[in-house]
């Protein structure tokens, strides 16, 4: 039976309610830290424009070193690490603004399989497919589209846009790159199928951010997945790269850099309040993670803010 995976699942609206559309994108100039494991009901076409980065999605890992194109079809989970500084856009959208309301041959052989997800997009487009540059026009005019006319929610840190004409030319686009997948046959058949990993990690995940203020052993994890310490290591290892303990103290870290940023907490509660009982090994993990002390860390975006 599938446990429950909700807070995995991102809350924050992609979009607005009438367009459920957005753009994220990341600068070279930018620091940027990666966005961890989770998922969502929307599409989500990735484009790398420059830079190196791991891409993790479900039980896979892709090595990203050149140009290329990624969709994350819904319900997938997935995150991604920067290697070095680099450019990455992710444009963000529910199917349902590419329904029609005919039932022609595009709406109940394509629009219908995509919305009951038996149909999906291709994993990976990279810069020697036949058809790379046909959907980097087409998405290059989606990303002019939004600097435009769109504006930034820096609560969500997407690009929006409720100009209604901006809206059909974003709609254009996206529908001019399942047009060019389709016709190149790109597109695929999937299947619902119950993969017990992915929900394993999911189930996993969840725990550690239901249980990551506590003291938390390898054993506790392993046991709420039933599996023992040593092979459960191997499958988490294998899954996301990295140990459980490691995801545990960065995903502990990023709480900490939260609390750092909009309270004004001393370090020990933080340090306390997200899980370590000893403020040494804290902020050795804060500098290993952050490349700061956690003063240093609240000085420096308290800096940027201003």
């Amino acid at each position: 039976m599938r446990k429950d995976t909700s807070d995995l699942k991102e809350q924050k609206d992609h979009g607005t309610a009438i367009f459920p559309c957005g753009l994220y994108e990341v600068k070279e100039s930018c620091r940027w830290r990666g966005v961890r494991h989770h998922w969502h009901d929307e599409i989500e076409i990735l484009y790398f424009a420059k830079g190196e980065f791991l891409l993790h999605v479900n039980m896979e890992t892709f090595s990203i070193q050149e140009e290329c194109f990624y969709f994350i079809n819904p319900g997938e989970l997935h995150s991604i690490e920067p290697r070095t500084r680099g450019k990455e856009f992710a444009v963000l959208f529910h199917p349902c603004i590419l329904g029609f309301e005919s039932c022609d041959r595009a709406q109940t052989g394509l629009m219908q399989l995509l919305l009951q997800g038996s149909m999906g997009f291709p994993r990976c487009l990279d810069s020697h497919s036949p058809v790379f540059d046909r959907v980097r026009r087409e998405y290059m005019e989606i990303l002019r589209t939004f600097h435009e006319d769109g504006y930034f929610q820096r609560e969500d840190e997407q690009t929006v846009t409720e100009k209604f004409s901006s809206q059909l030319f974003i709609r254009a686009g996206l529908l001019g790159i399942l047009g060019v997948l389709a016709d190149s046959a790109l597109l695929v058949r999937t299947e619902k199928e119950f993969d017990y990993r992915v929900e394993l990690i999911k189930s996993s995940l969840e725990f550690i951010r239901r249980h990551y203020q506590e003291k938390l052993y390898v054993r506790d994890l392993a046991c709420q997945v039933n599996m023992n310490e040593q092979y459960f290591c191997r499958f988490f290892k294998k899954a996301l790269g990295k140990s459980p303990i490691s995801y545990l103290n960065e995903y502990r870290i990023k709480q900490a850099m939260l609390l750092l940023q909009t309270t004004d907490m001393p370090v020990m509660d933080i340090c306390l309040d997200c899980g370590f009982n000893n403020l040494g090994n804290f902020l050795r993990e804060f500098k290993k993670n952050t490349g700061l002390t956690p003063l240093q860390y609240r000085k420096c975006h308290a800096e940027k803010k201003s």
